[in-house]
């Protein structure tokens, strides 16, 4: 077998290979009986015809077929030998085979192209720092007490912390009866302010008015404002019960990590911390991530982009049957493009950058996730090297290496979102209350530059 590599483009090679006829022999005699199992001819009975009948009745058309098939094997099998690497669906471009002589065959595949990395180092990669509001911190804990709370039936809205149940009649038409046996939480934030304020002292049975304003649109594009008015017969009346503030109920809403309130108040404080740095964290990888793809424009193999989108989609759509959810392929597809192109240019990037750090996952860095992973999971750990040597888990480490290299070259720049808000809020208003310059009325130019053309007159004069 004769092998060669020959190179089309930065982003696709060619993979060139010449067998002779007795090292396909045994797959073509496998073709031969494969072929047999379906063939049937008279006086014989099916799968039973002799093979030099079959070969010199039909030997021509089943060796050409399973030579495309060798091909494709072959292929694969050289790949694994000379640790070639496609990155996307390779194509057989040429194929020849002369029966009894030889297979010659040519197929195009696409690899990650070289380019030279730049940029990549000494980034600014701004991150906002968010800070807990103890406001939020005491929000939250009035959710938890609310959501574990229960309604009593009464008879009087005595406080906010109600709700009731009305039938609603629209003033402005009597034709629409508004609505019957809404409930309204009375201390909900987003219920119209006058419900909760008319409500008040209404005992059941009662009624209150109240209104609200609503955009109608118009056939020019505009809008009017019109005020809707309603009046609301109380049918119920419920009043919020709060749980009992006690041991049992801050150690059942912090799954027994709070046995007291200030536990509980610290337990929901840590959360919020977590959940900000998770943020920030997130924000900072994406910004640098996309800071040093930006910063290598070049060309991306399109068919390494059709292989990611692909594979993005199928995932999706796998995880929409598991689900059991509709699935919109065609727009979903459309979303997973522009995706599956950064995807595509990062994983260029990343593999650019790990090779010329000199970045790479050696036999010990298998052997010590092995490790770590066997005594978490009980597997054994000749188990664990052959899946993540077949899977290809030293690929994912590479990237998880380079992307800790990019952090430590890129620390980030920290900004409180607040301040900054405010800064920008300040500049603009400045900006807006600034006087705009003057101007000539008699020549419609700028005083700033009529008097810049003065001065030269004069010094024309002069001279």
């Amino acid at each position: 077998m004769e092998t060669k590599v020959n190179i089309i483009s930065a982003h696709e090679n060619e993979l060139e290979v010449k067998l002779n006829y007795d090292e396909i022999s045994s797959e073509l005699e496998k073709a031969y009986l494969e072929e047999r199992k379906t063939i049937q001819l008279p006086g014989f009975r099916k799968g039973k015809v002799p093979l030099p009948v079959l070969k010199r009745l039909y030997g021509e058309a089943i060796e050409y077929k399973a030579s495309e098939k060798i091909s494709n094997n072959k292929f694969w099998e050289i790949v694994e030998q000379l640790r070639l690497k496609p990155i996307s669906t390779p194509a057989l471009s040429d194929l020849n085979f002369e029966m009894g002589k030889k297979l010659d065959f040519k197929v195009r595949y696409e690899v990650i192209p070289a380019i030279e990395v730049k940029d990549y180092t000494g980034l600014e990669i701004e991150i906002p720092v968010f800070k807990v509001n103890e406001e939020e911190i005491q929000h939250e804990y009035q959710h938890l007490l609310k959501s574990h709370a229960k309604f009593e039936e009464t008879d009087t809205v005595s406080s906010k912390d109600c709700k009731i149940t009305v039938d609603l009649r629209n003033l402005n038409d009597d034709k629409d009866s508004g609505g019957k046996g809404l409930a309204i939480d009375l201390s909900d934030e987003k219920v119209n302010p006058q419900i909760p304020e008319r409500a008040l002292g209404k005992k059941t049975g009662e009624t209150f008015e109240f209104s609200f304003s609503n955009e109608v649109p118009q056939q020019d594009g505009t809008s009017n404002k019109i005020d809707l008015n309603y009046s609301a017969n109380i049918t119920k009346i419920e009043k919020l019960i709060l749980p009992e503030e006690n041991e049992e109920f801050f150690n059942h809403v912090s799954y027994n990590k709070a046995k007291t309130k200030d536990e509980l108040l610290a337990n929901l404080r840590e959360n919020f911390v977590n959940y900000f740095k998770s943020q920030t964290d997130n924000i900072y990888l994406n910004s640098l991530l996309n800071k040093v793809v930006e910063n290598n424009p070049f060309e991306v193999p399109k068919g390494y982009v059709e292989t990611l989108h692909h594979r993005m989609l199928h995932e999706e759509e796998e995880t929409a049957k598991r689900q059991k959810k509709y699935f919109d392929k065609k727009s979903v597809s459309e979303q997973l493009r522009p995706r599956a192109e950064w995807s595509a240019k990062w994983q260029i990037v990343m593999e650019n950058i790990a090779l010329k750090e000199n970045i790479k996952v050696g036999e010990s860095d298998l052997e010590d996730l092995v490790k770590k992973e066997s005594a978490d999971t009980g597997i054994s750990e000749e188990k664990l090297m052959k899946y993540y040597k077949d899977s290809g888990r030293a690929e994912i480490m590479i990237e998880d290496k380079v992307i800790e290299f990019l952090k430590s070259k890129n620390p980030p720049v920290e900004y409180d979102p607040k301040e900054r808000a405010g800064k920008n809020k300040t500049e603009k208003k400045t900006k807006e209350n600034t006087p705009a310059e003057k101007k000539d009325s008699s020549k419609g130019t700028k005083k700033s530059e009529t008097s810049v053309k003065k001065k030269s007159s004069d010094k024309e004069n002069k001279d």
